[in-house]
């Protein structure tokens, strides 16, 4: 191999998917300097793509981009898949990202793992090449895994990658990356998809609403989308109820205090309850109602709530609810 061919430097996208580790050791296979970036926010996590760098050696960048993205996702040019996900522009923006980190730190060309034809809508060939245009970084990016059913790009005809050892998988097959997978002796790998909340029916029927209700919201809120029970009242206002210990952990994990009153009943176990700052009182009490009521506190039963948020702690006497009678607003 030529010291030319040592040289090249990469920088791919990367899930932590499979998809995503074969790409990069078929391209340091070549001997080039392969080194990853991911992307975070409330929607996906690096977590994955982490854990394949431990296994790979190959380096990672981790980015948090919500400040970018969330634009993007209200009003996304090629519009949703089946759920609130953005899928060519979201791979787009993330290709234009990493392209300034190309460009910024010396790097030769971007890559992936997507296969053509793996997904009918966001990964077929017209799609793959809106992606790269769009990204504004068009004619650097190279899918290994698929380059050989896709146009010959300006890094193969230099000679910075040798097609010949590139792949030409496509379809929803994943019989020749689980064989590949095997050839580098990698037998534990995530599973397909479900790396993104976007997808999710559930988390995207909240976030829409969310988006729709016209209110401001932060990165806080989107975390709390993921958990709980979300009641959207007559009064356009929200309550937010956890359904087991786990999700009050999470509650209190992500409300921010600045923006979120946190309701608890007062010297027995219940639900955490979260409701804005700013709420009305008639919304704080039948938080705290509902908070009875998912308590198994019997209809009409006074209890005390204690409310927490950033003016201090009080405590309110309130009748419990039946949370049935609120079925109807449970997103």
């Amino acid at each position: 191999m030529t010291d030319k061919a040592k040289s090249v430097r990469a920088i791919g996208l990367c899930s932590g998917g499979l998809d995503s580790i074969l790409a990069g050791l078929v391209l340091k296979d070549q001997g080039i300097d392969v080194t990853w970036i991911c992307f975070e926010t409330p929607f996906f996590s690096a977590e994955k793509a982490r854990l394949a760098s431990e296994m790979t050696g190959i380096p990672l960048i981790v980015r948090e981009i919500s400040d970018v993205y969330l634009p993007m996702l209200k009003n996304p040019p090629c519009g949703y898949g089946k759920n609130m996900n953005p899928c060519r522009d979201c791979h787009a923006l993330m290709f234009s990202l990493a392209g300034e980190v190309m460009a910024a730190e010396g790097f030769d060309f971007l890559f992936s793992g997507e296969v053509a034809g793996q997904r009918p809508l966001s990964q077929n060939k017209q799609a793959l090449r809106y992606v790269e245009k769009r990204s504004g970084f068009d004619g650097k990016v190279l899918r290994p895994l698929s380059a050989k059913i896709l146009p010959e790009t300006e890094m193969e005809l230099s000679g910075l990658v040798d097609r010949e050892r590139l792949l030409g998988i496509q379809g929803r097959s994943r019989k020749d990356q689980m064989a590949l997978a095997e050839s580098y002796g990698i037998t534990e790998y995530p599973a397909p998809a479900g790396g993104c909340l976007l997808t999710d029916k559930k988390y995207s029927d909240r976030l829409r609403d969310l988006f729709d209700c016209g209110a401001a919201y932060t990165s806080s809120d989107l975390h709390l989308l993921k958990q709980g029970r979300h009641l959207r009242l007559a009064n356009g206002e929200k309550v937010i109820v956890g359904r087991t210990q786990g999700d009050n952990r999470w509650i209190i994990k992500y409300h921010d205090p600045k923006c979120h009153l946190i309701i608890d009943l007062k010297g027995k176990g219940s639900p955490t309850v979260v409701v804005s700052v700013g709420a009305t009182e008639e919304t704080v009490s039948l938080g705290a109602a509902l908070c009875a009521g998912y308590a198994k506190v019997p209809e009409g039963e006074l209890v005390e709530a204690v409310v927490r948020g950033p003016e201090g702690m009080r405590v309110i006497s309130v009748a419990a609810v039946d949370p049935a009678n609120y079925r109807e607003c449970i997103l």
